[in-house]
């Protein structure tokens, strides 16, 4: 007797504005009702909007990240009940598969401006920019950034499991203390709660009412749950442990990317798209304690593009900043510096800098802590793989410089 297709635990239409769809919700909140329920040890298919849902065109214009609405943005498929799954276990969530919607063969890469939260260099490159991949199986490559193309690790940036209210409570408590510290700042330094456009499923308009005051916004990664943790290495294969914090789990997923580079330099700088998940489900019983762990923990698949010996070329960066200040162990600063000196290096090639911003946000870059004790300097590196370009880029190889066209800008 053949194998059993897998079940789609839940579908998206690309057709239907994300707000409208029940299996889908934009805050983390115990209330937020079940979308469907999940057996332990079960394999299911999950489909997933792109993090903005569709706001973002297949075109050559930068006015749609310009304007995107970040307020109904992380549209996540979910939450699932998994069965048995109780406060105090695990839940190991290992994916088998991800790819991009057969209808989507595309994704996007975008440089938000500065009043929409810019980005890791957001001093440097304040204007919106985009640059669109085309998929070709496990390739992409993009008319906006000529001459490179390379293949995927496709991983989802979110999953995570909703939070207990103490845990929310504990959320919003510390991120609102933070704000409030934080104030003489000419920048967000967190989301509070925010009632606009709040998304919770199927839930009634007074469930929705205390979501959308209470609820956690999904663009950070946060201790309890893991959430938003962007990591390019959680991709096909990888194991993930999940601390449980309300009966049934209440798992959900989304943000699914194509390829990403270690850092996720720009705010929308993986290259984004909308896709479906392959992930098998096991609950383990007082898991947390098990482990010893009140955080997620997980283990890589083997999959990942594979770049011979000498085929990285390392930038360093410390924490001195680009006014020459020197700051104390600080790897955010040198990490910025190691960004800036990879650009320069490109810019001999014809890219522009914002270009060369997309592509590095992007592209599979190994990023590194490569020193953190050496008082004041922290160091860290970015490994740039030489193969992704279809010329030379290694040190000593003929510099010629190129055409090589524009990203997409915003129009004004």
């Amino acid at each position: 007797m053949g194998k059993q297709e897998l079940r789609f635990a839940a579908k998206v239409d690309l057709n239907t504005p994300p707000q409208q769809q029940k299996t889908l919700h934009n805050r983390w909140h115990p209330d937020v009702p079940f979308c469907g329920t999940i057996k332990n040890g079960e394999v299911v298919k999950i489909e997933c909007l792109d993090w903005t849902g569709g706001q973002i065109g297949n075109n050559d214009s930068a006015d749609d990240v310009k304007n995107v609405d970040l307020t109904q943005v992380h549209y996540l498929t979910g939450p699932f009940e998994i069965e048995t799954a109780e406060p105090g276990d695990i839940l190991l969530v290992e994916i088998q598969d991800v790819q991009p919607l057969q209808d989507q063969p595309w994704g996007f890469t975008g440089i938000f401006d500065k009043k929409n939260g810019g980005g890791f260099l957001d001093e440097h490159y304040p204007n919106a920019a985009k640059a669109i991949w085309d998929f070709e199986g496990i390739f992409c490559s993009s008319r906006h950034i000529p001459g490179v193309r390379f293949a995927g690790l496709i991983h989802p940036g979110i999953l995570g499991c909703a939070p207990s209210p103490e845990v929310l409570a504990t959320w919003n408590k510390r991120e609102a203390e933070l704000i409030s510290a934080c104030a003489h700042m000419d920048r967000d330094v967190a989301l509070p709660p925010q009632p606009q456009n709040v998304h919770a499923g199927s839930a009634s308009d007074d469930i929705k009412e205390k979501v959308g005051k209470e609820g956690a916004r999904t663009i950070p990664g946060r201790p309890e749950h893991g959430g938003n943790c962007d990591i390019k290495n959680l991709s096909r294969g990888s194991k993930v442990y999940l601390p449980v914090h309300v009966k049934g789990a209440k798992f959900s997923v989304g943000d699914l990317h194509f390829s990403q580079g270690d850092g996720e330099i720009s705010f929308c700088g993986a290259i984004e798209m909308a896709g479906v998940i392959t992930i098998k489900f096991t609950v383990m019983k007082n898991g947390m304690a098990e482990l010893g762990t009140k955080s997620p923990i997980y283990i890589p698949g083997p999959v990942e593009p594979q770049f011979g010996p000498g085929r990285y070329i390392y930038f360093e960066g410390f924490s001195v900043d680009e006014q020459g200040k020197q700051h104390y162990l600080d790897a955010t600063v040198a990490y910025r510096q190691t960004s800036l000196r990879c650009i320069e290096y490109l810019r001999r090639y014809g890219y522009s800098d914002y270009q060369i911003y997309l592509l590095l946000s992007c592209a599979p870059v190994q990023g590194h802590v490569a020193g953190i004790v050496d008082i004041p300097n922290a160091c860290t590196t970015m490994g740039l793989p030489v193969d992704i370009f279809d010329f030379n880029i290694l040190p000593g190889a003929p510099v010629e410089k190129k055409d090589m066209g524009t990203c997409a800008f915003a129009s004004s």
